[in-house]
């Protein structure tokens, strides 16, 4: 593994980019299920290796003149959350616009430590969302100018005449560039990682004057009604809480050795198949576990490896809504199948660490099977919307995301990154040779997001936010599994 550089980032330029149209102004409520979500940012990024052929004045040309097209459809990006007299968030689309970031960072592609996003990417890569719902940053990454100037004084000299392009045309072939990063925060109230795809797939077809291939989102929140009257089986009161219940801030909740850091892996296909393999032993054929049920059942026993405790470990899996509120009405199934915002629930199970140790892989599928059964109904979703109603204008979260957890009584949370859009991210210069999303999401347990990688054969890349000395369990017990991103794999594709 070649040594890592540290290195800054520098912001060149901000704009905001508004909707191509205009449009009039209006007020869009969020829906009850995004009202389950606390005020947490989502951060996303693609990496790609570039060639001098095209200048970083041309790529950011290319990007911001797609995205103001694409916002005219995704105005919702466009918006700005505010306050309403009951003190709830609502979306006013006034196409305020997007925060735009140009920037620059002297470190070549290959150098990026994206094992350690906490080092590489927080702060430096990703854009912090100040104002807006969304912001976008796009940054040059290249290596030093060893035969004229210094690199700042070189990138000074391109950006004193004009954002579009260099003031001398030598300069972009004399700075080598080393590649480019396209990276997105939005607020999570606002959009689910699903709505987030539809937007990032949509802006890319936009900046090749592709036919789009996906509808327009729809913002229909009727999809989402509560009932009259509303019901909801008990499992919900299991699953979330009014945040007034949430039990008070304990003194070490600021301990360092109690903060959770970032990590980003990746996992071959014949091990994702193997694990797999094993979760299905002894299990019905038309009753089989996906890899993500697998996955979780492998990452819940081995958190809790090699500890001798008589506490509980919880795990939750994010479960998407969308094709559990399917009735066989086909034009709502249209409506839902492009609906943009939260449709989101998190069923979660416990159970006693001594026995996560003592049982084989099949038998923890089966629990991670049994208890997400009662929240991949459509019973349920309605049930989520009504027990929301019910408390409104009190907000509730999950109950794992707001669970007290330690290194000896674990919990995290698996989201799916199945549809992840590495694959489909081309803007007109190639596939990103990475993406990957940032997600330290705030939350007392750890949170998982297993993705496709842009290698397109099979592997998986697993963004991971977890508490140190979980890590470093994994990194023990589970090290033929989980491999460090590393230059090699990132560039191998190119």
């Amino acid at each position: 593994m070649c040594i890592k550089r540290e290195f800054e980032m520098n912001v060149s330029k901000t704009e905001v980019v508004a909707a191509a149209l205009p449009m009039q102004d209006h007020w869009l409520p969020l829906s009850n299920l995004d009202l389950l979500l606390p005020p947490v940012d989502v951060g996303v990024f693609f990496c790609y290796k570039t060639t001098n052929e095209l200048s970083f004045g041309h790529i950011v040309g290319v990007l911001k003149k797609a995205l103001a097209q694409t916002l005219v459809s995704y105005y919702a990006f466009a918006a700005v959350l505010v306050k309403n007299s009951a003190g709830e968030p609502e979306l006013l689309c006034n196409n305020s616009g997007v925060d735009f970031v140009e920037a620059y960072g002297g470190v070549e592609l290959k150098d990026l430590n994206l094992y350690n996003p906490d080092e590489s990417v927080e702060g430096k890569l990703v854009p912090e969302r100040k104002r807006g719902v969304l912001a976008v940053q796009t940054a040059e990454i290249v290596q030093k100018d060893r035969h004229r100037k210094t690199f700042k004084d070189s990138f000074r000299d391109r950006y004193e005449c004009s954002p579009y392009g260099s003031r001398n045309s030598d300069l972009v072939t004399q700075l080598k560039c080393g590649g480019v990063v396209v990276a997105a925060t939005f607020a999570h109230q606002v959009a689910d990682a699903y709505s987030a795809n539809m937007f990032l797939v949509s802006w890319a077809e936009m900046a090749q004057f592709k036919p789009l291939s996906l509808p327009p989102p729809s913002f229909r929140r009727s999809l989402l009604f509560p009932r009259r009257p509303g019901a909801y089986h008990l499992s919900v009161d299991n699953m979330y809480i009014p945040i007034s219940a949430l039990p008070p801030p304990q003194d070490d909740d600021n301990d360092d050795n109690q903060a959770a850091i970032s990590r980003i892996y990746y996992i071959t296909s014949d091990r994702i198949n193997k694990i797999q393999s094993l979760a299905n032993i002894d299990t019905a054929e038309d009753d089989r576990r996906s890899k993500l049920v697998a996955f979780s059942a492998y990452l819940w026993k081995t958190i809790a490896a090699g500890k001798n405790s008589d506490k509980n470990c919880k795990l939750g899996l994010v479960v998407d809504g969308r094709s559990r509120l399917i009735d066989g009405d086909e034009n709502e199934a249209k409506l839902i199948a492009s609906y943009f915002g939260n449709v989101l629930s998190i069923p979660f199970g416990e159970i006693g660490i001594g026995k996560l140790n003592e049982k084989p892989l099949n038998w923890v599928a089966r629990e991670v099977h049994a208890f997400l059964k009662c929240a991949v109904t459509k019973e349920h979703f309605l049930g989520l919307i009504d027990w929301v109603e019910e408390r409104r204008p009190e907000m509730g979260v999950s109950r794992i995301y707001a669970a007290r957890v330690t290194e000896e009584e674990p919990a995290v949370v698996v989201s799916s990154g199945k549809d992840f859009p590495v694959r489909r991210m081309d803007f007109g210069w190639g596939l990103p040779v990475f993406g990957s999303y940032h997600f330290p999401w705030g939350g007392k347990s750890g949170y998982v997001m297993p993705m496709v990688s842009p290698k397109g054969n099979g592997d998986w890349v697993v963004y991971m936010h977890l508490l140190r000395g979980q890590l470093e369990l994994i990194e023990s017990t589970a090290a033929h599994v989980f491999s460090p991103i590393t230059s090699d794999y990132l560039l191998s594709m190119t």
